[in-house]
């Protein structure tokens, strides 16, 4: 009797699967179909990503509680991926009645809003825990009951209806911003990252790092920084990366000797600067080129260098502690050569290449995005026919054929025709043996539908918090209190808000820290003079540093499982590994070339760059207490002034911290210099 009860668990558990399968197939089908041809409106498109999202969050809760061999938790998540589809078909059908009685809602619409605030409220809490339903909670309280609190705090006060029409319909509330680019960008990027890990792109980053670098001290975690790095290329996520390459690379750095913490570490502050990396950042990135009104490729390009020395610092501190504790790299014998690895995958850069391309040509990333998008999906479908009959002419056929067919669909000129072509001949000329089928292309649509899940249901949910702030002005009080400090400090006022980046990341992940902080306080730097993209970069910054900060650390309590650490030992080494991480957004404020902006020459950039590098080689030395050999407290402390010197930019700073920094390195390279052995 006990094993037909479990085995009927097990069939249902099965079919909820399969079903949610076709759900999330559908999701990126529904997607790719809006992407390419716009069908429907702007409103319609984002309420039924929202349902979708909605839909297949529900639906996986209530799968996981039959496996849990429950009952009345799996019909009530089912109840709530039914309403939110129903929410979604009650806001296309009726759009055109829904403007008309904009302002009027009937009682049916309030419902409607009522519920679908409760389903993304209940769906964030469930996915990311109380901290952010809580945060806009209260500020839908504030909404309301705002005019009861004390100056500068209070406002006029609004009405339950009216809060929740401006919450639930129009582009104001949960539809505002960060869900049209959720489904206008984030998620093409994050499906064309599915895509080439499936096609082998994740294989292809592992063997070249660990070729390039898994010989040198401390090989294996450099490995984990350069494959890290790599992978942010792509998919922009930082937990997405610790739960991909972490599973390799935390493993091989405690087989070389790192402690379990400190593996975690790594591999979760290496994962989390994807977020920054070009050409496929973070969501954040997406949704700041849209706020500002700028184009992507500005964000990009003002992301590029940090990002960049992000990584150096990794590198750098994961090389010194491979030194204090004297690890080897591991035998260059047993590795995969880099270049081998390269010419057995090239193919699979063409699409990221022709991605970068693009964008850095002036299309948009929406653009961009679907050609990356469809050149894997191309390639992949060339790799599975080439297996059969295929050869010579007929198979040139086929790519020519199928090159024009995509260059009508996107409506291409004449000479991105014949590139797509030349590029798609190539490429099948020279495909692997081992190549990905049909069905890894099912899988990969459905695979970037789940992926997207915690993303999309952040975006829907910061978009309360974006309503409240319209509709209340509320952030004008935190400006002013920023620009009150600021009259006397700008350095206090950037302290200030990196403090409130790290405060809100304790329960929040980047994507609501970022919309909470740069609604909040970028204005306010931008009005102390710091340039537009710099000041939302250096809330982005930290609100990245700050999904490493215990004691909510996304990243490091993902890591905590494959590493078999606790997450908070995680977070404290996470720390130390981007202790110089830390210091990138204060340098840039102060030195806006370091982002490439307000037109700076290569020489003023090359100086910049050079003091961050200084910088950087201090701080690490200050957090590790090694270099060439151990380093004492006073070498110690002496790193840390000569870096804080090199970070503020007033006047003799640089030359005092460049001073000091150099006579360091002297006195450090004398005292642990060869000395030659005692003749007999």
């Amino acid at each position: 009797m006990h094993e037909g009860v479990g085995q009927a668990a097990e069939d249902e558990r099965g079919v909820a699967s399969r079903l949610l399968f076709l759900i999330a197939v559908a999701f990126s089908l529904f997607q790719l179909y809006t992407a390419a041809f716009t069908p429907f409106s702007s409103l319609v498109t984002r309420a039924v990503h929202v349902g979708f999202l909605l839909t297949l969050t529900f639906g996986f809760l209530a799968r996981d509680g039959l496996a849990k061999g429950k009952r009345l938790v799996p019909l009530l998540f089912l109840a709530c991926a039914l309403l939110a589809a129903g929410v979604a078909a009650y806001q296309w059908v009726f759009e055109h009645e829904l403007m008309l009685r904009s302002g009027e809602p009937t009682s049916l619409d309030l419902w409607i809003g009522i519920t679908l605030m409760v389903l993304v409220f209940l769906a964030t809490q469930r996915m990311m825990g109380w901290a952010l339903p809580l945060i806009c909670g209260v500020l839908v309280l504030y909404a309301v009951y705002g005019r009861w609190l004390p100056e500068p705090l209070n406002h006029r006060g609004y009405p339950w209806e009216q809060v929740i029409e401006h919450l639930s319909f129009g582009t104001e509330g949960i539809y505002g911003i960060p869900i049209y680019v959720s489904s206008s960008y984030i998620f093409l990027f994050i499906l064309f990252g599915a895509f080439l890990e499936r096609a082998g792109m994740l294989k292809l980053f592992t063997d070249f790092a660990l070729g390039l670098v898994g010989h040198t001290q401390g090989g294996p975690a450099k490995v984990a920084v350069v494959a890290s790095a790599l992978m942010g290329t792509i998919n922009g996520s930082g937990v997405a990366n610790v739960v991909t390459t972490g599973q390799f690379t935390i493993r091989l750095m405690k087989q070389f000797g790192y402690r379990a913490e400190f593996a975690g570490g790594v591999e979760a502050t290496a994962s989390m600067g994807g977020q920054i990396m070009p050409p496929v950042m973070g969501a954040v990135a997406f949704i700041m080129a849209e706020t500002i009104g700028v184009e992507y490729v500005e964000v990009a390009r003002a992301a590029l260098i940090p990002a960049i020395l992000y990584f150096v610092t990794a590198f750098w501190v994961v090389h010194l502690e491979a030194g204090r504790l004297g690890l080897t790299g591991m035998p260059k014998e047993s590795l995969p050569n880099p270049w081998r690895a390269v010419r057995e995958r090239w193919h699979l850069v063409l699409p990221l290449a022709v991605l970068v391309y693009l964008l850095f040509s002036g299309y948009t990333p929406l653009f961009a995005g679907l050609v990356g998008l469809l050149l894997t999906v191309v390639l992949i479908l060339g790799a599975s026919l080439s297996e059969a009959a295929l050869r010579g002419a007929i198979r040139t056929l086929f790519w020519i054929v199928l090159g024009l067919i995509c260059a009508a669909f996107f409506r291409w000129g004449i000479a991105p025709v014949l590139v797509l072509i030349a590029v798609l001949v190539l490429a099948c000329a020279f495909l692997p043996k081992s190549r990905p089928t049909l069905p890894d292309l099912v899988a990969a649509l459905a695979e970037g539908a789940r992926q997207a899940l915690p993303v999309g249901i952040a975006c829907a949910q910061v978009g309360v918090i974006i309503g409240v702030m319209t509709l209340t002005g509320a952030a004008s009080s935190f400006a002013n209190a920023v620009l009150a400090v600021g009259q006397h400090s700008l350095f206090l006022s950037l302290l200030l808000t990196m403090l409130v980046c790290l405060v809100l990341g304790m329960g929040i992940p980047t994507i609501p820290n970022y919309i909470i902080t740069s609604s909040l306080a970028a204005p306010a730097l931008l009005h102390l003079g710091v340039p537009l993209i710099v000041s939302h970069m250096f809330v982005f910054y930290f609100g990245i540093m700050a999904d490493l900060t215990p004691p909510v650390a996304l990243a490091c309590f993902a890591a905590a499982p494959i590493a078999g650490a606790s997450g908070l030992a995680i977070s404290l080494q996470a720390i130390r590994v981007a202790v110089a991480g830390f210091i990138i957004p204060f340098m840039a404020v102060y030195a806006p070339a370091l982002m490439l902006q307000g037109d700076p020459g290569w020489m003023e950039v090359a100086y910049v760059v050079f003091k961050a590098l200084l910088a950087i080689w201090l701080w690490g030395c200050t957090a590790i207490g090694y270099w060439l050999g151990p380093m004492s407290w006073l070498e110690r402390l002496w790193a840390f002034v000569a870096a804080a010197l090199l970070v503020a930019a007033v006047p003799l700073t640089d030359e005092l911290g460049l001073a000091a920094g150099l006579a360091l390195l002297g006195w450090h390279f004398w005292r642990h210099r060869p000395r030659p052995a005692p003749t007999a």
